[in-house]
């Protein structure tokens, strides 16, 4: 059965993290709502990659434009299925959005799926839902999961971590777990 799921991104979340998940979820048949505050369907915003090439930390290059398919003022989290969020630098500044945090949080309360990768976790950290759960994010969010009552997953970078609704990844690499988690938490089942 198709699920209707949102994203939510904003300039400079980071390339891999938005295209992949969006076009893997829509190969499945789920409709995906890719919104952005201040911004309307048509709209594009800025993505960035970030590479691991051996310096202490990831490297940022100019990604794609990404399409937003959706308007933000119209989103009602309870007509969604379940919530995604990318990583990248965006999720630093939504936890900024009040709207954002409220939406973070009706997803959780409702018990509805939610993915988060990499820095997506500043968003769960920000909303507070986080207490008493385990996640996983990029290394540098560590500090943040744990000072939200989180316990933090130090698992590999293409792993996965499950805790009820919420399923968390530390980065792009850990795209076929992080994603084959989400869909079985959604409910999706792939035959071959």
């Amino acid at each position: 059965m198709s699920k209707r799921l949102l994203m939510l991104v904003g300039d400079y979340a980071e390339d891999y993290e938005t295209m992949v998940p969006f076009q893997t979820l829509l190969a499945v048949g789920h409709t995906v709502h890719a919104v952005c505050p201040g911004k309307k369907s048509g709209e594009s915003i800025a993505t960035a990659i970030h590479d691991f090439e051996g310096a202490q930390t990831y490297s940022e290059k100019r990604g794609h434009n990404f399409a937003l398919n959706y308007d933000f003022e119209r989103v009602e989290a309870g007509s969604y299925d379940g919530l995604v969020i990318p990583g990248g630098r965006a999720p630093e500044y939504l936890r900024l959005n009040e709207k954002v945090l409220e939406i973070v949080r009706a997803f959780d309360q409702a018990k509805k799926p939610i993915a988060a990768v990499c820095h997506g976790a500043q968003l769960l950290a920000a909303a507070g839902i986080l207490e008493g759960r385990t996640c996983s994010a990029y290394p540098a969010c560590a500090p943040e999961v744990r000072l939200a009552g989180g316990t933090y997953a130090e698992i590999g970078i293409d792993q996965a971590y499950t805790d009820g609704n919420l399923v968390t990844a530390p980065a792009w690499p850990a795209h076929p777990a992080w994603l084959a988690q989400f869909l079985a938490v959604l409910g999706t089942k792939i035959t071959h």
